[in-house]
């Protein structure tokens, strides 16, 4: 069942477990957030996830949907455990875990075709200061490697229908940036949340919404406070982590 470093973590408040290894891939909280943040259908379908890592968004919003889940990631290793983790759960009836690059994938999924895709994309560009990681497998994840934040907007745009929704979860640094770019591929910015550390830290993650063909005017959501003063996960983020206290 395992290999090598990996381990068989819990998701609390989905009653699931997942495959995780610290030197290949591990979840962050970013994924959590926009698991929550999404419009979530309880029976339309099907959801796409791209870059989808090890399966954790899929697995995540499984337990709020009926609807087909299909995951998309290119990292061959990354794939298999998310397939493993989906077998695990018994859930191979709901979640398809494709192992793709998201940028030839559009032929596959059917454009115009989709009604909700959501993306966790790579955050640094290989063109900045941003360390890179010599590990291949979190270098891939984290910097743009295999797809440019264009490449995940663009993609998603195409596979969305008219009225189709596509969420994002990225850094507050690029938000311009990201606005600029869905808005070029006809997906208008509908809701943001802000992301804080604390409540006197500036926000370091952002939660974006676009409708394909929506008309401008966008909603700002409450802010998410990550830590109270004492250092530990505020209310609102363990129930997200844990469920309901």
């Amino acid at each position: 069942m395992l290999v090598g470093d990996e381990r068989l973590d819990h998701l609390l408040a989905e009653g699931l477990r997942i495959i995780q290894s610290p030197s290949v891939f591990s979840f962050s909280l970013d994924a959590v957030l926009l698991a929550r943040f999404a419009y979530i259908p309880y029976q339309k379908g099907p959801i796409i996830d791209l870059c989808s890592g090890n399966g954790i968004i899929p697995l995540l919003i499984s337990s709020r949907t009926k609807a087909p889940i299909i995951g998309v990631e290119i990292q061959e290793r990354l794939v298999d455990m998310a397939r493993r983790s989906v077998a695990y759960n018994d859930l191979t009836t709901q979640i398809e875990i494709l192992q793709y690059d998201l940028r030839d994938v559009v032929p596959l999924l059917g454009r115009e075709k989709n009604s909700f895709v959501m993306c966790n994309p790579p955050y640094f560009a290989l063109d900045t200061t941003a360390i890179k990681n010599e590990n291949e497998h979190l270098r891939i994840a984290r910097h743009e490697v295999h797809c440019t934040l264009r490449d995940c907007i663009q993609v998603s745009a195409k596979l969305l229908k008219q009225g189709g929704k596509a969420s994002f979860v990225h850094r507050p640094e690029r938000l311009l940036e990201i606005i600029d770019i869905m808005r070029e591929y006809g997906l208008e910015p509908k809701r943001i949340q802000f992301v804080h550390p604390r409540v006197e830290r500036e926000a370091n993650t952002i939660l974006i919404e676009g409708v394909k063909g929506g008309k401008p005017g966008i909603k700002y959501l409450p802010p998410i406070i990550v830590q109270n003063e004492d250092g530990e996960y505020s209310k609102q983020v363990r129930e997200l982590l844990y469920g309901k206290e």
